[in-house]
């Protein structure tokens, strides 16, 4: 099957990345501590899925730390708690991934997970794409396809976890201008891995005309570029007898009237 990352590449950028530059991680991490501070309940048993062991455990110290490879090393039913977190985006089978999370959990365990979403660099996709358009007459891929929220929040259900739910945290972040954007994507670690990215160095005025593009269209009142982040998270719970469960449609012995205090009014025949 043809893959969507080079996991060479892949692990190579996450290497040279600097922990000073992961403030979409430091947004991410106080999300999930604010949403567990919502469930109430106690966790004995944490892994975390990253691609960021060192910044992951200075957050959750007594967790354990797994790494996002194809085959992640947990074992059946064996936690309460999981987190997968900034590497679903890169995963070349995303809800495998899910899948052997859900197979982690111990029953009505819980399962958060954070990634980047389509709306992400949506500004650089499209300066790049006009830019190589217009100067070298074709596209290149450049920036990963990420999800929306409704497929994955999808991928929730195919996993085969209960109550699922999406939803996204916009996060907009200002910069002096293109080459600035890119140059921070270098360092928090999340530059191009695609597999079937160019090899070869851009052309140099496909950059400068991207960089125009960019000001032209994103630029903000201050002077500087505005560039997108959306982070999605995905709440799933390991299925369990315990937990609510819809009813069967029909099943309703109380009339909804009744219960809002009010009188029904019955709809008119159009036939009639």
């Amino acid at each position: 099957m043809d893959k969507l990352t080079d996991r060479t590449a892949l692990l190579r950028n996450r290497a040279r990345a600097i922990p000073d530059a992961l403030f979409l991680h430091d947004v991410v991490a106080d999300e999930i501590k604010e949403r567990l501070k919502e469930v109430n309940r106690t966790f004995q048993s944490v892994a975390i899925v990253t691609g960021f062991p060192d910044f992951w455990q200075a957050q959750f110290p007594d967790a354990v730390i797994v790494a996002d490879d194809e085959r992640l090393d947990l074992t059946e039913a064996s936690f309460d708690l999981i987190l997968h977190v900034m590497a679903l985006h890169w995963a070349n089978d995303p809800v495998g991934q899910l899948v052997q999370c859900r197979r982690a959990l111990k029953p009505d365990g819980l399962l958060l997970c954070a990634c980047l979403g389509g709306q992400t660099l949506h500004e650089l996709r499209s300066a790049l794409a006009e830019a190589e358009a217009v100067v070298a007459g074709g596209l290149s891929p450049r920036i990963a396809p990420m999800g929306e929220i409704r497929d994955l929040g999808g991928l929730l259900q195919r996993a085969g976890l209960a109550l699922p739910v999406a939803d996204g945290v916009p996060l907009t972040v200002s910069y002096t201008n293109a080459f600035h954007v890119m140059h921070d994507l270098r360092k928090m670690g999340e530059n191009s891995a695609l597999n079937h990215r160019p090899r070869h160095f851009s052309m140099r005025n496909i950059l400068t005309e991207a960089a125009t593009l960019y000001a032209e269209h994103f630029s903000n009142d201050e002077g500087r570029v505005n560039a997108t982040f959306e982070i999605i998270m995905l709440t799933g719970w390991a299925p369990a007898d315990s937990q609510p469960k819809a009813l069967r449609p029909g099943s309703a012995t109380n009339r909804l009237a009744d219960v809002l205090g009010t009188t029904e009014t019955p709809l008119k025949d159009d036939n009639n």
